[in-house]
């Protein structure tokens, strides 16, 4: 590993470890996901993630984010878990869910030190047209901007086709948050570079190999303005409007995209894009 203009770089066995840690996200999104119906409590949600990273081995990279030097402050949960019109950051609280809701779900895990991150939204009990809609959309998004990483090119290449596909998607033109974007990975959870939903292609860093970085856009169904409530954590939209937000882990190789947070690394989706799959050999 070294670091490239402020960039860390991970050599192929580096990059392995960081699909362990991405296949066990994967895991704890699907049994976070499973549990999400009316009357269960965020609380109980993130016990299931505890749970997981627990039978793995893996340890949180959200419990205690942010804590000052004297433990205070930090995030309390395994899984920030943002329910409506929260955006990001959700607190685990012992709110129950109703049917109806839209939640979504962002979660991590450290496995030997390297860190992987993914984010999906699901909707609970009969979910609305609108808000199902908005989800889609949102995963689209997301996949439009993994589609558009490549060796060579550059960062505003995602974000330029994460907006093109959210101002364009059914039920939309969708409200993008610029205040929170994507990020690089690797021996920390948040890393340059910054990877915004948004921008011109071309520009940014170049993507070189032995980056890995997470593409995650939050769209809103209304306007994309936003606040920070008191905890210091949990971000809302002004308008009170529902908002969703999907991320995955991402490398490129010589061969193609490797989504370490995917199960099955991106490759049936990214046939579908026409986009080459570039797993790395175990």
């Amino acid at each position: 590993m070294f670091r490239s203009r402020g960039i860390e770089i991970k050599t192929d066995d580096q990059l392995r470890l960081m699909r362990r840690a991405g296949l066990v996200v994967a895991e704890f999104l699907d049994a976070i996901s499973a549990q999400a119906r009316p009357g269960v409590t965020l609380r109980e949600l993130d016990q299931v993630g505890r749970d997981v990273l627990a039978h793995h081995g893996a340890d949180s990279n959200f419990l205690e984010y942010g804590a000052d030097s004297r433990g205070l402050g930090g995030f309390k949960g395994v899984a920030c878990l943002s329910v409506n019109q929260v955006i990001v950051h959700g607190m685990p609280t012992d709110e129950p869910l109703a049917d109806g809701d839209i939640l979504s779900i962002d979660g991590g895990a450290i496995i030997d030190g390297w860190h992987g991150d993914a984010a999906r939204t699901v909707q609970v009990g009969t979910p609305s047209p609108a808000n199902q809609a908005l989800a889609e959309a949102t995963e689209g998004a997301m996949w439009a901007g993994i589609a558009a990483a490549r060796l060579n090119g550059r960062i505003g290449d995602i974000g330029a086709a994460v907006e093109a596909y959210a101002t364009s998607a059914p039920g939309g033109p969708y409200g993008i948050v610029r205040e929170y974007v994507g990020h690089g990975i690797g021996t920390e959870m948040h890393q340059a570079p910054d990877v915004p939903n948004f921008g011109r292609a071309g520009k940014g860093p170049r993507i070189t190999r032995g980056m890995a970085f997470c593409i995650e856009p939050m769209l809103t169904l209304g306007e994309p303005d936003n606040a920070v409530l008191d905890d210091d954590w949990t971000v809302v939209t002004l308008d009170g409007r529902p908002a969703a937000h999907w991320e995955h882990t991402v490398t490129c190789t010589a061969q193609g995209v490797w989504v370490l947070t995917a199960h099955d690394g991106g490759e049936e989706m990214l046939g579908r894009l026409g986009v080459p799959f570039g797993p790395l050999a175990d």
